[in-house]
């Protein structure tokens, strides 16, 4: 792809580029690299202050820069093309589409798939090899399921949405549009409900519900438990990692993104907007309001309000956890000082 085919296709959501003033330096991209690792032919991009300094050393034959002309003349001099934009890490997410396409499978239904009797299907709908369809499911138009996933009965499933291989969809589950469950990930088996009796442990059956709602997307082997009663939502665009587990009975709002590991105990309340970094623990009924972050491994046992950025274990405010971490640091010091300091 010619240099000015590319900005061609990206319209308005380029803001300025090197043809502006530099028309004859068009050279032919044949993809895309991390700016630490390009080679003559790929582009790449600069995002922030740490990775300036790359512009004077990449091999890459073009570069998506930020708004900063030096950074615009740097890149010239040094013979390469580049695009400008406010969000450049934005900018190179829509590159990647224009030279990558996930691959999809054709429509239709494999010959080897199991599909119940009155399993209700939009149009353009993509069945893969082995996949086992459970009665009174409804899957919706362009939708594409992929080889071995399981759909038990009951479950509905929204336009768009693509289920990939070996994910497993039980009972009561309402999938919206746009939705992206990864590989070996469950979406809504059992809550882990048992009740204490004298002699022992009773099971107490989950019969509620779980909702993703649209442009959610869930990692692989993540799991989101069904709950006895009522509902486990996720919200609107709300994104998991790998390896999450959410708990039965959990809320969690619009446009969250918990990373790998995260684990929410039953009962927990999320706000929009929450970001949960890798490895972040969560207790019971907990509440996290809107926009609250937590670092990764905070351990969090009590509700964090709307906006507060928690660390720790158990979790504290971040400001404050930086200070004891410090003095944890400079513990083995202070134990040697008063070690050998005169007794009284």
């Amino acid at each position: 792809m010619q240099f000015s085919e590319l900005i061609t296709k990206l319209g308005s959501a380029v803001q300025a580029s090197s043809l502006d003033t530099h028309s004859h330096l068009n050279p032919t991209l044949t993809g895309l690299a991390p700016i630490d690792a390009a080679t003559p032919g790929t582009i790449s991009y600069i995002e922030g202050d740490k990775f300036a300094k790359f512009v004077g050393s990449t091999a890459a034959s073009a570069l998506i820069l930020p708004m900063d002309r030096s950074l615009h003349t740097q890149a010239i001099d040094r013979g390469i093309v580049w695009i400008a934009a406010s969000e450049p890490r934005l900018l190179f997410a829509r590159v990647i589409q224009l030279f990558y396409q996930p691959f999809q499978l054709p429509t239709g239904i494999h010959p080897s798939a199991i599909v119940a009797p009155g399993v209700a299907l939009g149009e353009d709908v993509s069945i893969g090899a082995h996949v086992v369809i459970q009665a009174g499911v409804t899957i919706g138009n362009g939708a594409i399921v992929h080889p071995n996933v399981v759909i038990y009965p009951d479950v509905r499933i929204g336009d768009r949405t693509i289920l990939h291989a070996n994910c497993t969809i039980h009972e009561r589950v309402r999938i919206g549009a746009n939705c992206v469950i990864h590989s070996g990930a469950t979406i809504g088996a059992e809550g882990f409900g048992f009740v204490p009796t004298a002699t022992g442990w009773f099971k107490m059956e989950q019969a509620g519900y779980t909702v993703l709602e649209d442009g959610v997307e869930i990692g692989c082997n993540s799991t989101v438990d069904r709950p006895a009663v009522g509902e486990t939502r996720i919200g609107k665009d709300t994104k998991l990692d790998n390896l999450v587990h959410v708990g039965h009975g959990c809320q969690i709002g619009s446009n969250c993104a918990l990373a790998a590991q995260v684990g929410l105990a039953g009962g927990v309340k999320v706000g929009n907007g929450v970001l949960l970094a890798g490895q972040v623990g969560v207790a019971n009924q907990v509440t996290i309001g809107d926009r609250a972050i937590a670092s990764s491994k905070t351990g969090i046992h009590r509700n964090v309000d709307p906006g507060e950025i928690v660390s720790g274990y158990p979790a504290v405010s971040h400001k404050l956890w930086l200070k004891t971490a410090a003095i944890v640091n400079r513990l083995p010091e202070m134990y040697q000082f008063f070690k050998n300091s005169p007794r009284s």
